[in-house]
């Protein structure tokens, strides 16, 4: 894995001579080996795929929210509240009392204690710092965001076809079940011709993988989309001498603090 990457052994690559192999990275297959640890088996795919990325990025999303955000009296009539604390319900009292004079008439008493008892309102708002606290509330898994690229100098095929290939056989399930009725697989079950796990969940969902750049580890990650440049430049054979492969990764499950440090526990 400290090697740069060349076109002999298990590295699906192109060649990158005198690129810094800090610039170049690699993907390939893990395993859970026990509780909490992803690594490299005999059960694992022995490929190895290099490239350089013109593009990546990694996004972290934190929820935090306000859970008593709605606790105040604007939620309960917020019309209501909108027009005390604006004013703008004072010309609506106006105009149902009248404009008689305060001094001669209860209407215009009434209207003048109202009016007063309205402008206390104004400029005023329910929110406090207990109903503005945020409170942590979980976050999703982590998008990683990169695109590898290939191009062939002497071998298009090995160059650039086999290592997009095997990028699209991490990211595409290793085996799907042709029969859709649990039924029948049940069926099959019970007469000893499968086990009832085959007739649960007989599929096989992809790999995960991890992800090597800049002497940080990223793992475990699953390809959760990835794309083909179908108009990218071929040869006279149809083979892809150039080729853009965006993707998107992510991990399996929120980071906490000491996800973050493995992730750099190789940094120089």
């Amino acid at each position: 894995m400290n090697q740069p990457p060349s076109l002999v052994s298990d590295s699906l690559s192109s060649q990158w001579d005198g690129l810094s192999p800090h610039l170049i990275a690699s993907f390939y297959e893990v395993k859970k080996i026990k509780e909490g640890v992803w690594q490299r088996s005999n059960d694992t795919d022995p490929k190895s795929v290099f490239a350089p990325l013109t593009e990546a990025s990694m996004e972290m999303s934190l929820n935090w929210q306000s859970p008593f955000e709605h606790a105040g009296p604007e939620s309960r009539a917020p019309t209501l509240l909108a027009m005390l604390q604006s004013g703008a319900l004072q010309p609506v009292i106006d105009a149902f009392l009248g404009n008689e004079n305060p001094d001669r008439s209860a209407i215009g008493l009434a209207q003048q204690k109202s009016n007063e008892f309205v402008r206390q309102f104004e400029g005023r708002t329910g929110i406090t710092k207990l109903n503005s606290t945020q409170v942590f509330n979980g976050m999703p898994p982590v998008k990683i965001q990169v695109t590898a690229i290939f191009r062939a100098w002497d071998d298009p095929t090995k160059e650039v076809e086999e290592p997009f290939n095997k990028l699209m056989e991490w990211a595409l399930p290793v085996k799907l079940s042709p029969d859709g009725s649990v039924l029948a697989r049940s069926a099959q079950a019970a007469r000893g011709n499968s086990g009832f796990i085959d007739a649960l969940v007989p599929s096989i969902a992809p790999t995960t993988i991890a992800l090597r750049y800049k002497n940080r580890i990223y793992s475990p990650l699953v390809i959760e989309a990835i794309s083909e440049q179908m108009t990218s430049s071929i040869d006279a054979k149809a083979r892809y001498v150039e080729l853009l492969v965006p993707m998107t990764l992510a991990t399996l499950t929120a980071l906490d603090r000491d996800d973050w440090v493995n992730y750099n526990a190789l940094k120089l």
